[in-house]
This record gives C-alpha cells, structure tokens and sequence, in this order.
C-alpha cells in the first residue's frame, strides 16, 4: 500500500511528501548508499512529476552529498568540472534528470565516459498501489473528497503516468468547482474523456 513518508535519509524541512510505493524502496536504498557507488556519482533519471527534485534536495540536506538538477540542461563542461571538484572533496554527485545518461547528447569524450560508470538509479512509472497514492495525496492537497467507488473507477483507466495523474486531479478539481458539484463517476468521466480529448460537454 502506498505511504506518504518524510524520507529517513533527510531532515524535511517542510511538509512535503513523496508517495511511496514498492517501485521507489530500490529507489530510496539506493540513496542511501551514496558510499557505494562507483566513484561516488549516481544519475537519478525518471519521468517529470516523479519526485526527482525532491528527493534530490533532501539527499543533498541530509549531507550525503552534492545533487545537480537538470543536469543535461547544464553546458557540459560545469557538469565536468563540478564532477571533479566532487571527487577531490570526497563528496558523493547525484545528477538528476529526465533521461538516462545513455539519451544525452555528449560531446565531451571524458564526460560521457564518467556518466557511463556512474550508478543509474531510475524511477519507473507508478503501479496500482502507487497510482492510488498519487490521487489520494493530490486530491488531499486540492481539498477534494474522492470516494472509494470513485478512485475504484479510476485505477484502470487513468494513464499511468506522475504528471498525468497530478493534472487529471487538477481537472476534476476544476469541473467539480464549475459545476459546484461533488466529485462523480460522471464527472469523473468527463475529466477522462478531457485529458484525452475527447470531451463533448453534455447538455444539461
């Protein structure tokens, strides 16, 4: 069953949460082992929405080491010098990003060869148990009240996917205040065909 944790690697500094599920415990292993990585680098990669920055930003408040955002946004040779200046210092370099260093474009020879011997440590798509965490800790922050029989009907249709599912809250949130209705099965429908474009405002 999906948990919203304070991560026991970090002290949070916020009520922020990440969802947890069986997918993210390698995850957050992982993190924790920052001493065992080769030459000290991991690369956290996963989809937008993920929970990627933040996870970063508590292991880099923990002191377990040095975390670099959007890293294959950064110009290659500030990746490079900060990756030196982490292994001079004897500091762990966790770089995040969207993709696996194997879909980044680098040209610098030295670089690419320093992010094929890093730790690859990648965040898959939600499973069911997640899925349902997600819409219960977005629903939760957005005040909505989502029924047992209404979450039953969106586990096996909605996408899974992080930012999908934050938007597809967002959506139902939006409908159920235009329409100054309680969150249904109906409206909760709508909001599907929304997101897939397929909605047909219904005639009242």
């Amino acid at each position: 069953m999906s948990l919203q944790i304070a991560l026991p690697l970090v002290t949070a500094r916020s009520a922020e949460t990440v969802v947890m599920g069986p997918g993210l415990v390698p995850v957050i292993e992982a993190l924790q082992a920052s001493d065992r990585w080769p030459f000290r680098t991991a690369v956290l990669a996963g989809p937008p929405r993920s929970g990627k920055s933040l996870l970063a930003r508590w292991f880099a408040e923990s002191g377990a080491g040095e975390a670099i955002d959007n890293a294959d946004d950064l110009p290659e040779d500030e990746v490079f010098h900060r990756w030196n200046r982490a292994q001079t210092e004897g500091r762990a370099l966790l770089l995040v990003s969207n993709r696996a260093p194997g879909q980044w474009r680098i040209a610098l020879p030295d670089l690419a060869s320093r992010l094929g011997s890093a730790l690859l440590i990648e965040i898959g798509a939600p499973d069911d148990d997640l899925v349902a965490g997600l819409i219960a800790e977005h629903a939760t922050r957005r005040g909505l009240i989502l029924g047992d029989a209404v979450t039953a009907y969106l586990l096996p249709r909605v996408e899974r996917s992080h930012a999908e599912i934050e938007l597809l809250v967002e959506t139902i949130d939006r409908l159920s205040l235009e329409r100054k209705a309680p969150v249904t099965i109906s409206l909760v429908r709508d909001a599907l065909e929304e997101r897939s474009g397929q909605f047909q405002p219904r005639l009242l």
